[in-house]
């Protein structure tokens, strides 16, 4: 039998460190969320598919969402799985078991279906904008303006998801909910590209070119930094209001270790990772900040803005 913990362990590595950290009910929440992006995500990288078959497969999983038919749900799942749209054997198996991840999607609150359903819907609906831009395979984005919407759609939405999610049952956050909006769109973005720096030459492998040839890649990092300072500023805005620590900690964990990313892909290039030696110091040294109510991250000492 498939569980929502095991689908997330094999298709996240970043994910599946910090989501268990997070209190329920919102830990079930992004664990279900997380999937269905996931799902979206495994439509748009399936380059061996033609763009029109990506882009349907995207416009029937929105309509799964909407409508809870797990006839359909069953009958989607075995033709996109029977198409395999990817190698990875954790995505494949994600794919197969759509009607299951939906089925726990269906048995969430009202209070969390709606945020993740219009905002899994949205994300994918740009996905597909982008997809139809891909010619023989490929996908070329030729600005920094362009690269930004790419990455709003992908990972900036996924922000706002979870800052909604956040707030549900927590009135102690209400006050700080709008700082958090704010700032939530630019947390996804630095995840975002601090992995398309860390990706670039697997990426261009496969014909997708994410860094513009017209912008130099040291921008790139240097708006990558910024956003990893805004995303700093969400985790001690939540911290200072009191949110519950798993919710603090969720949120450090991702930014700590793409900062760490990003130094190594800086000083080596693309393809450079975190060791899971260093994963283990990063995430020690966040839990001990957290432990002794610091800032989990050095910048998020900075002044804040309201």
């Amino acid at each position: 039998m498939p569980t929502l913990e095991g689908l997330l362990e094999k298709t996240s590595r970043t994910f599946a460190l910090s989501i268990p950290v997070l209190p329920e009910p919102t830990r079930r929440e992004v664990t279900v969320a997380y999937l269905l992006f996931r799902i979206a995500d495994t439509f748009e990288d399936a380059a061996h598919w033609t763009p029109e078959a990506r882009t349907s497969a995207l416009k029937d999983f929105e309509g799964l969402l909407r409508e809870n038919n797990r006839q359909d749900a069953v009958r989607l799942s075995t033709a996109w799985g029977a198409a395999r749209p990817a190698e990875h054997a954790g995505y494949r198996e994600l794919i197969a078991e759509v009607p299951f991840v939906l089925e726990a999607f269906f048995s969430l609150s009202k209070d969390a279906i709606e945020p993740i359903r219009a905002h899994v819907v949205r994300s994918s609906e740009g996905m597909a904008e982008f997809v139809s831009r891909t010619r023989e395979g490929g996908l070329v984005l030729s600005t920094l303006d362009d690269l930004r919407r790419y990455c709003y759609y992908v990972a900036g939405i996924v922000g706002e998801m979870l800052t909604d999610l956040f707030l549900i049952g927590r009135p102690a956050l209400d006050a700080s909910a709008g700082a958090l909006r704010r700032r939530a769109a630019t947390f996804g973005e630095a995840l975002q590209l601090v992995n398309i720096l860390k990706d670039a030459g697997e990426d261009a492998a496969e014909g997708r070119r994410y860094l513009p040839e017209a912008v130099p890649v040291a921008d790139v990092f240097a708006l990558a930094r910024r956003d990893l300072g805004v995303a700093a500023e969400y985790i001690g805005i939540l911290q200072a209001a009191g949110a519950p620590r798993g919710l603090v900690e969720f949120c450090a964990l991702p930014v700590a270790l793409a900062r760490a990313t990003l130094d190594k892909v800086e000083a080596k290039g693309p393809g450079a990772k975190v060791s899971r030696a260093e994963l283990f110091r990063i995430t020690r040294r966040v839990k001990r900040a957290l432990d002794r109510g610091e800032p989990p991250d050095s910048p998020a000492r900075a002044p804040r803005r309201a």
